[in-house]
């Protein structure tokens, strides 16, 4: 169990972590897995509207930056920024 510092509610968390990385790490042990699967839809979505390739460490570190806003800052990554693409 996690207390979300997105939703504010104590869930169970994640059952893995997603990356071997710092923001991996925090997502881990500060985001429930409710939060977590919306992440992961607003992240297809992200991919598919601006074509990302993945095998690209532009397009991933853009993807980066969108996880931490729409995870750790306050749920703002839901309406997008605006920025272009990757």
């Amino acid at each position: 169990m996690v207390q979300c510092i997105r939703c504010g509610e104590n869930r169970e968390g994640m059952a893995f972590q997603p990356f071997q990385n710092d923001i991996g790490r925090r997502a881990y042990e500060q985001i429930c897995g409710v939060c977590w699967g919306e992440w992961l839809k607003f992240q297809q979505q992200l991919i598919n509207h601006y074509g990302l390739n993945l095998r690209e460490q532009q397009a991933k570190d853009f993807l980066y930056r969108h996880m931490e806003e729409f995870l750790f800052g306050g749920g703002a990554g839901q309406g997008g920024s605006g920025e272009g693409a990757a």
